[in-house]
């Protein structure tokens, strides 16, 4: 049998993402890839959850390692084998990145889930809007895009409309969320500015806007009905907010703020920004 013929296994699937394949078998793995479109989708968030680790934690594997935890010092300081096992194995985590929490102090009380919400938005956000061969999975005019994104996240999805603010949708994405798989839609302006808005399961209370910056990025936040929804974008507070407040409407299928009456008023009419 042919070696492109041979089955595909999980293993390989992985040493895709890795780029670790032979030529050959990489063309096989695309080949069945495209035929398969669920196993499709679980590469790519595979893979987004491979690049948003690395992003979150390639500066605490760049780190040198503390003074106190180095072999030789506690050798010389003729500390147990025991002792320097403990130290070794906290070492070698911090080392590889996986004991960012660590690194930081285990007393540190653990993010909560809007934290996480938005982290992880801004996170994908700052990933993603500097690609430019592929900054989207699945193009804005290809027909199954939102129902493919609505039964992974398992909702009904909708991609607003915002060419008011001069944004054109580019498409979507899957990711790995804070309680499962999220959607992700970029948005892109003339100039070349991008927005994304990010949503995924959230078992959390509703909750008015609340508005976040990181680096030179900003994100509006906002939970409803079960979901958390985050538009990122540039740091500019009144149209980051005029944009999210577009979404939430466009998103909950609600009439705009002018039609509505006391009743249909939503929280994030009167906003809170944190």
């Amino acid at each position: 049998m042919n070696n492109q013929d041979s089955p595909i296994t999980e293993d390989e699937l992985h040493a895709y993402i890795d780029g670790e394949l032979p030529a050959d078998r990489q063309e096989a793995v695309a080949a069945w890839l495209i035929a398969q479109p669920d196993a499709a989708a679980q590469i790519a968030a595979w893979r987004a959850q491979s690049e948003a680790i690395r992003a979150r934690y390639n500066a605490v594997a760049a780190e040198p390692v503390p003074e106190r935890l180095k072999l030789d010092k506690l050798i010389r300081n003729g500390r147990s084998w025991a002792g320097m096992a403990a130290a070794a194995v906290v070492a070698a985590l911090l080392i590889g990145g996986g004991a960012g929490w660590v690194a930081r102090g285990a007393s540190a009380a653990a993010p909560d889930g809007y934290e996480l919400l938005t982290n992880d938005a801004l996170t994908a956000h700052k990933l993603y809007i500097g690609e430019v061969r592929h900054p989207i999975e699945v193009g804005a005019t290809e027909a199954h895009l939102l129902p493919w994104l609505s039964r992974r996240v398992g909702t009904s999805l909708r991609a607003p409309e915002l060419t008011t603010f001069g944004l054109k949708l580019l498409g979507g994405r899957l990711l790995p969320g804070v309680n499962g798989p999220a959607a992700l839609f970029m948005y892109e302006s003339g100039t070349g500015e991008r927005f994304t808005l990010f949503c995924t399961k959230l078992a959390a209370e509703r909750t008015a806007l609340r508005y976040n910056e990181a680096d030179n990025f900003a994100a509006v936040q906002w939970v409803e009905s079960g979901y958390g929804y985050v538009v990122s974008g540039p740091q500019d507070k009144v149209r980051l907010k005029s944009v999210a407040k577009s979404a939430y409407e466009q998103m909950e299928n609600r009439p705009p703020a002018a039609n509505r009456t006391s009743l249909d008023q939503p929280k994030l009419d009167q906003p809170r920004f944190n």
